[in-house]
């Protein structure tokens, strides 16, 4: 069971890598363009493209990151055997 898990999570890492990438990465320039340098223009297009509001998809991106992380949480806290039944010591 725990090496279907790891391969799930292994799997899920891998898609999940270059969206998440990304959310962050622009994330964090949208914070540093607007709050920081006042850059509106740049600041706008970091949220467009943060959301993906630039290829039309800013409906549905989040919402598929969010399932993704749900997925590389709960085969995470899987593998860490929190949930296992031990095994009675008597």
């Amino acid at each position: 069971m725990n090496r279907m898990f790891r391969r799930y999570h292994r799997q899920l890492a891998i898609i999940l890598c270059l969206p998440l990438f990304l959310t962050v990465l622009t994330g964090m320039g949208y914070t540093v363009a607007h709050e920081w340098l006042h850059q509106d223009e740049l600041g706008e297009f970091l949220l467009g493209l943060h959301t993906l509001e630039i290829i039309h998809l800013e409906e549905i991106y989040p919402i598929l990151n969010g399932l993704g992380l749900v997925g590389l949480l709960i085969t995470g806290v899987t593998m860490t055997g929190l949930f296992r039944q031990r095994a009675s010591q008597e």
